[in-house]
């Protein structure tokens, strides 16, 4: 059982205490995908249940920030909270009122302060002024800098990372 997994059962009892009626039918192994980078964690469901999924960034970054992604995870196995529609907000609102958490639609950006940054794959920068520009993914703009301009006017380049 890894830190993650006592974190969830500590969730669901919290939910559980203030009526939310999360799934009976949790995994309860938390399942931490080291792929992950656009999103903070994800509910699945599987067969009959449901599997938590966090990214390593949260896993491994503060646990307020993990409890609190997991409260989020955990709503979704409700009744009808499969989005993040009014009755799934009313729990979060539940929740953020009992025990001080801020779970919202998207992370919250103290949340994601708080973790490891992610590195950039591509760095371009401005001939003229320097500015910098990063980007995650390939683009038209990362692939073909010449065909675009910094705010300032001037020229872009790739930096090699």
């Amino acid at each position: 059982m890894n830190d993650c997994d006592g974190l969830l059962q500590e969730v669901a009892k919290q939910a559980e205490e203030v009526g939310i009626p999360i799934s009976k039918r949790i995994e309860p192994h938390v399942t931490i995908n080291r792929r992950a980078v656009n999103r903070l964690g994800c509910c699945k469901r599987k067969g009959e249940g449901y599997l938590i999924e966090l990214s390593a960034r949260v896993a491994e970054g503060p646990k307020e920030s993990c409890r609190e992604t997991l409260a989020h995870e955990l709503l979704h196995t409700c009744w009808g909270c499969q989005n993040h529609g009014a009755r799934w907000k009313e729990y979060a609102q539940r929740m953020n009122n009992a025990y001080g958490y801020h779970i919202r639609r998207v992370a919250a950006a103290e949340v994601v302060e708080q973790l490891q940054p992610r590195p950039f794959k591509y760095l371009l920068r401005c001939e003229n002024c320097g500015a910098e520009l990063g980007r995650y993914r390939a683009s038209p703009l990362t692939r073909h800098p010449e065909r675009y301009r910094c705010r300032c006017g001037g020229k872009l380049r790739p930096v090699k990372l």
